[in-house]
């Protein structure tokens, strides 16, 4: 495993959640963190901006950058892109953590709606990696890391929720074929999503203090996600990652660290196959789905109880 101390990371919605404890978490190691929201001044609900998180990687050891963008905007993602570069010498980390989440039917999506979570999670992931390709050649170690699950055809992931659903899966088939694609070059491509909810401070607003008690902290995804793009890039690439196994496998076996409320049995989160059994210990609440902007109930949603113990 190699280090971030100099390296460049480019993160897509950072402001707060998982983007900022990734930020923080490679700033860990030294590395030149450019945080790239939309969260250029603050939201009248949530906490956090992209200056917020800059301010975070400095006093974790890192060099922060903040670049106002809007993932929907192709000319801005090739500007971010320069200006990443323009500032730190080089590119050699993409993380595209900014995404869209809105859980309805068929009947009850509209066509903005559809239009606006497939701009932010399968647009930009594309433009992103395009824009950032020619500077990630010139790595030693380069990586793109999307937040996406593995691919699962399972019904239950689309009924319901099937324009989001499959936004992220082209998250995932991007994922797939750039792997190949780039393997020449070296550049590694990988997914990542989370066996359970993850706290943000959009779940304490809908979810309230009882459903978030079932969640983990965003440190577990900062954690994995750290490892995979600390890997050799030309050794482990197309990988659909859930970040407690993979971090299991990669010997942390204490994962109640992670919890919001040790001992508190676990959420599941959308889209994590049956077959990816949970590592040893990690009991999960239920078979249930929720939505996690509301904390209702999804209808119809329960999942096989594959690897509960």
């Amino acid at each position: 495993m190699s280090t971030l101390k100099d390296r460049t990371v480019l993160i897509t919605g950072a402001s707060r959640g998982i983007g900022l404890a990734m930020a923080r978490r490679f700033a860990r190691d030294g590395a030149n963190v450019v945080v790239a929201a939309k969260s250029d001044q603050p939201h009248r609900f949530l906490p956090g901006t992209i200056h917020e998180t800059v301010q975070a990687v400095e006093e974790a050891g890192g060099r922060g950058h903040a670049i106002a963008l809007d993932v929907r905007d192709a000319d801005a993602i090739e500007a971010a892109i320069e200006e990443t570069v323009a500032k730190f010498g080089g590119l050699d980390v993409l993380v595209h953590n900014a995404g869209a989440y809105w859980l309805k039917p068929t009947a009850e999506f509209s066509t903005k709606r559809h239009d606006l979570v497939f701009d932010i999670n399968e647009r930009a992931y594309f433009l992103l990696a395009k824009a950032a390709y020619p500077h990630l050649c010139k790595s030693d170690n380069p990586h793109i890391l999307g937040l996406a699950p593995p691919l699962d055809l399972n019904p239950i992931w689309f009924m319901n929720s099937s324009a989001y659903t499959v936004s992220k899966y082209a998250v995932s088939l991007y994922t797939m074929g750039w792997a190949s694609e780039w393997r020449e070059e070296g550049i590694a491509v990988n997914t990542l999503w989370p066996r359970c909810g993850i706290y943000s401070p959009s779940a304490v607003i809908h979810g309230g203090d009882e459903l978030v008690k079932e969640f983990r902290k965003p440190e577990i995804m900062a954690d994995a996600a750290y490892g995979i793009v600390t890997s050799p890039s030309r050794g482990f690439t197309g990988n659909h990652c859930i970040d407690d196994s993979f971090l299991y496998g990669r010997g942390v076996t204490d994962l109640e660290r992670y919890a919001m409320e040790p001992g508190h049995p676990l959420v599941r989160d959308y889209m994590v196959p049956a077959a990816c059994v949970p590592p040893p210990g990690v009991v999960l609440a239920d078979n249930r789905l929720y939505d996690f902007s509301t904390g209702e109930l999804l209808p119809g949603a329960e999942v096989g109880m594959a690897g509960k113990d």
